[in-house]
């Protein structure tokens, strides 16, 4: 079931879960993580990243119908969202919410930019995150430099002046694989939360650690990223396989698994399993095409 990305959070945020949020970038995983959402009864978002794949009005056609067809409720989700048209491809593409991510520029020019782009958004229904604070990356993780993170005086006035549905905020974690341990400020997301009553995202869902996004989505967090720790899941699977008993094609089966099962694990970790409130018993998961 195809919905905005702002419905399925606001469930998230009245019912204090996280929604699991994995990267796709083509049919092959996506059709794997759509399976895991519907095996765990849980809801979930699509993010995808131009990074990852250039041409978001090809990818959404196709994923668009997946998870239309999909007996949980999903959403499409433009990932740090770059360029102006770039959003307006997404848009054009059938992507249900758009992030703008003006993180590294100066309060006030974040504040204007984003604002902008969520008035169009919401012109055609479409939600809309942002980003206060800058989640950077895992290969030079500092836990000790909190200069980056979000304040919450300033993100209670962002969302205000712009109107996001949704607020990914920086309170240490960290986008890709960690070279040093991952500590989270729970103090300052309690903080937050306290004053920010739209729903809270976290970036950098990767090897945060299961007891660590098990907490946050407990205090707020409402939507968790998270990609590399599912691909790395998918590489030990094909490594792992016994080639010398199955044919070359199996690799595609093993990525599939890789993708599938950690994201089980990491939605009964968000506390999204069984959330599902569509009311529908047909999914993708397991369905088969009769050519007569």
């Amino acid at each position: 079931m195809l919905i905005s990305m702002n419905e399925i959070l606001q469930h998230a945020n009245a019912h204090h879960y996280a929604v699991a949020a994995p990267n796709v970038c083509w049919e092959l995983e996506a059709r794997a993580v759509i399976e895991a959402a519907e095996m765990m009864n849980a809801p979930l978002i699509l993010d995808i990243a131009f990074v990852l794949h250039p041409d978001p009005i090809f990818l959404g056609s196709y994923l668009t119908r997946l998870a239309d067809e999909s007996n949980v409720p999903i959403a499409i989700n433009q990932d740090h969202g770059g360029k102006f048209s770039e959003a307006i491809a997404c848009i054009r593409g059938g992507f249900t919410g758009i992030m703008v991510d003006r993180s590294q520029l100066p309060f006030e020019e974040n504040v204007a930019q984003v604002k902008e782009l969520t008035r169009i958004a919401h012109s055609v229904g479409v939600s809309v995150e942002a980003e206060l604070g800058h989640v950077g990356e895992a290969q030079i993780y500092d836990p000790t430099d909190k200069s980056s993170f979000t304040k919450p005086a300033e993100a209670m006035r962002f969302v205000e002046e712009t109107g996001i549905d949704s607020l990914a905020v920086a309170i240490g974690s960290a986008h890709g694989l960690y070279k040093g341990t991952p500590k989270l400020d729970f103090d300052l997301l309690k903080e937050i939360k306290e004053i920010v009553k739209i729903p809270l995202v976290l970036h950098g869902g990767s090897g945060t650690g299961d007891e660590n996004l098990r907490k946050a989505c407990t205090m707020g967090i409402n939507k968790v990223n998270v990609f590399s720790e599912l691909a790395m899941n998918a590489y030990s699977e094909v490594r792992n396989a016994d080639t010398s008993k199955e044919p070359p094609y199996m690799l595609f089966n093993h990525i599939q698994d890789g993708f599938r099962n950690r994201l089980c694990e990491l939605i009964e970790v968000f506390g999204s399993k069984d959330k599902n409130w569509s009311g529908r018993t047909k999914g993708i998961r397991g369905k088969q095409v009769i050519f007569e």
